[in-house]
């Protein structure tokens, strides 16, 4: 057990894949979880999860668009359990047809992507901080990505937001560590969520699993875990750091394959 218990959590993003696993992961650990996304519907489903199990669960509708509506979810886990002890930002949004190269890329959509996907890890977090203080202490965990990390041929505006995450998570490790609020980052590479199930094909997926060092691809659980890592005090000396958790995608150097594949010809 990674000590949870009667730790109070808010997760944005919550109704299905990354979110949803951290969500049910922390409620594991025995966090009382309150869910916040916009898909209502699907939040209230994954609270009726953990409660069948019996955990502590809540749901809210939560748009990360608007500042109005990230503090509602902030206040709505203070009102319902007291305090907040764990945030987890892991809300993140990527339009392909629209996130494309420099040249091209939208630049209405950068905007939006932007706001979505950094300035509500901002928001959360200026919100959530202030109860932590009060508190003693807090973990803060965001969600990032591989994408930012490297380069790509599209989602720009993505990779460009979640780069901006890892930084943001750095600064407010900094400036609030003395008041032992830590703040870390998950960056999960290629995760079989359901989106990535759905809008993926199988020839995409061979692609990006050829270059892991691991023979098998991610599922939400292992995110999930992480998340759950980083918000238990079983990480309490680890702060400012983006946790890479990709299956070793970004720890070969990219011409191994190639060179193993010349060796084996050479005999």
């Amino acid at each position: 057990m990674l000590g949870l218990e009667g730790k109070a959590a808010l997760v944005t993003g919550s109704a299905i894949g990354i979110g949803q696993s951290a969500a049910l992961t922390l409620a594991k650990e025995g966090a009382k979880v309150m869910l916040a996304d916009y898909n209502e519907a699907g939040a209230k489903e994954t609270a009726a999860m953990i409660e069948k199990e019996g955990g502590v669960a809540s749901a809210i509708f939560l748009d990360a668009n608007d500042e109005e509506s990230i503090r509602a979810a902030v206040k709505a886990t203070v009102d319902q359990f007291g305090t907040i002890d764990i945030l987890v930002n892991n809300v993140g949004v990527t339009i392909a047809s629209k996130d494309l190269d420099v040249l091209n890329v939208d630049l209405d959509y950068w905007d939006q992507t932007m706001k979505t996907n950094l300035k509500s890890v901002l928001i959360g977090s200026r919100e959530a901080i202030p109860y932590m203080q009060k508190n003693g202490g807090g973990s803060i965990v965001n969600t990032a990505s591989g994408s930012g990390m490297l380069g790509d041929i599209g989602r720009t505006a993505y990779g460009t937001s979640k780069a901006g995450v890892i930084n943001l998570t750095r600064y407010i490790a900094t400036q609030y560590g003395s008041a032992n609020i830590r703040c870390n980052t998950v960056s999960p590479g290629l995760i079989l969520t359901p989106t990535a199930k759905r809008d993926m094909t199988p020839e995409v997926l061979k692609i990006l699993g050829k270059f892991n060092a691991l023979p098998y691809q991610g599922e939400p659980e292992d995110i999930g875990n992480a998340i759950a890592f980083l918000a238990s005090d079983a990480s309490k000396f680890i702060t400012g750091q983006n946790i890479v958790v990709d299956g070793g995608l970004t720890t070969k150097n990219p011409s191994v394959d190639d060179m193993i594949e010349l060796m084996s010809k050479q005999g």
